[in-house]
């Protein structure tokens, strides 16, 4: 049994709503609660054992506050606002409750940069979890922008922090060069007075004079 609510302006949304359905396994509010907000739904999905959620085009940014039904096997967050998933959420979806829960996550601005880690360890971990992972694309930064592999994103976004570092480190050489000579000149003439001192004691030691002069001193 499912009940279709999408594409519905909901106003509100009473805590009980849907308390005389316990046989409801599927409920659609795709495009539902741009005008309800996400609160109201917490209280509105509790004591339910629906199986399927739809939140798609409801502009979420995060999941759905308060506890998901537990025992969930499906939950459709498609084109909303979310630009990744907190390591705290992710633990909420790992708890025994929601173990085998899918979600779906297409058309939705992720950002692909640090943030982002957790999320791309979490599907590589399980990727059953994420059955439109192929379809995700990065929103920002702009340099990734559309990029169909988030994974390949991410190690792009690093080879680019690689290189900023890089561009840093040759502007400290740069802007410190004059220090850094003179730091090479005392250096070369350390080096070169200490080879002249190793220099003159070789000769020393190899003076024919000093060598014919000591057997006659014994």
């Amino acid at each position: 049994p499912g009940s279709r609510l999408a594409h519905n302006p909901l106003r509100a949304l009473a805590a009980g709503a849907f308390r005389g359905c316990p046989r409801l396994r599927t409920l659609k509010l795709n495009q539902a609660l741009l005008l309800l907000g996400e609160e109201p739904l917490a209280g509105a999905l509790r004591n339910l054992s629906l199986r399927r959620l739809e939140l798609a085009g409801n502009g979420l940014r995060a999941l759905p506050g308060g506890a998901l039904p537990e025992g969930l096997e499906e939950l459709d967050l498609r084109n909303n606002s979310l630009q990744g998933l907190s390591p705290e959420e992710l633990a909420r979806l790992d708890a025994a409750p929601l173990g085998g829960l899918q979600l779906y996550l297409g058309s939705n601005p992720l950002r692909c940069d640090c943030a982002l880690r957790p999320l791309l360890g979490w599907m590589r971990n399980a990727s059953w979890r994420v059955p439109d992972a192929r379809s995700l694309r990065c929103a920002a930064p702009r340099e990734l922008s559309g990029s169909p592999e988030l994974e390949t994103a991410s190690y792009v976004f690093f080879g680019i922090v690689l290189a900023l570092i890089g561009v840093i480190f040759l502007m400290v050489l740069y802007l410190n060069r004059r220090g850094i000579k003179r730091w090479l000149n005392n250096l070369r003439e350390a080096c070169r007075d200490q080879m002249e001192g190793y220099h003159y004691r070789y000769e020393q030691d190899t003076d024919p004079r000093r060598a014919s002069a000591s057997p006659s001193g014994l």
